[in-house]
């Protein structure tokens, strides 16, 4: 198998896309900076909020998210991948528009929770990741159950991933999440970080059940493919 060329789209947000590459570089078995997979980062920050598309008819984010991957394949990458939850929603359409795969972090979670043979989780996420349907798909393929936060809860984890860690207030956003999440964690047998806001704020000892972290799935799932260790 040949090594192949990472492609990030980024910038939904910023602070998770740097935490998506520094998650990569520790994921990587390597012994010296020639054997880390070449990556090429877009953050692209103007892409339209893909909450606000969902459910309010806010701007339509797709046309940014087309172009960005269009760049990232014209650019040289092999394949790409994005650390934010919601755009998922989008990538049927994506995957349309470029000739390289897009590898869904959702797809790839959904395949890890079946494999820990988990039957009910909670779900951290957007608004609009929720109301999308975006884990739900991908999930009940598998035959798990979703127990999300009641509409109070769900106001903070809004409230957490806007106001808290997408604006740097990450102290701010853990307590929120944490509060929602030790809710949660009695309803299910484990707990989806299911927005990359909530991946750079909780960590598994925050938890007495298992916090499955999209963003370290699809990091290790990105090293198998660069490394050449495992195919499309």
């Amino acid at each position: 198998m040949t090594e192949r060329i990472i492609g990030i789209l980024g910038g939904m947000g910023s602070l998770a896309t740097a935490e998506l590459f520094r998650r990569i570089v520790e994921k990587t078995p390597a012994k010296r900076d020639q054997e880390h997979p070449r990556i090429i980062i877009y953050n692209n920050p103007k892409i339209p909020d893909r909450t606000a598309f969902i459910l309010e008819n806010g701007e339509d984010p797709r046309p940014e998210l087309i172009d960005s991957a269009k760049k990232l394949e014209s650019w040289g990458a092999d394949f790409i991948i994005m650390p934010c939850n919601t755009a998922h929603f989008f990538a049927e359409t994506i995957q349309r528009a470029i000739s390289i795969p897009l590898v869904s972090m959702i797809e790839e979670t959904a395949e890890v929770v079946r494999e820990r043979g988990l039957r009910k989780v909670g779900l951290l996420a957007t608004d609009g990741t929720i109301k999308g349907l975006v884990y739900h798909r991908a999930l009940l393929k598998h035959g798990v159950q979703i127990a999300v936060p009641n509409k109070k809860d769900q106001q903070k984890v809004m409230e957490a991933i806007y106001q808290g860690v997408k604006v740097g207030k990450v102290e701010m956003g853990r307590k929120l999440l944490l509060e929602v999440a030790k809710k949660l964690e009695k309803r299910s047998e484990g707990i989806i970080a299911g927005c990359t806001e909530v991946s750079v704020a909780l960590r598994q000892k925050d938890l007495s059940v298992p916090l499955i972290d999209p963003m370290d799935v699809i990091a290790e799932k990105a090293v198998r493919v660069a490394l050449g260790l495992e195919d499309l």
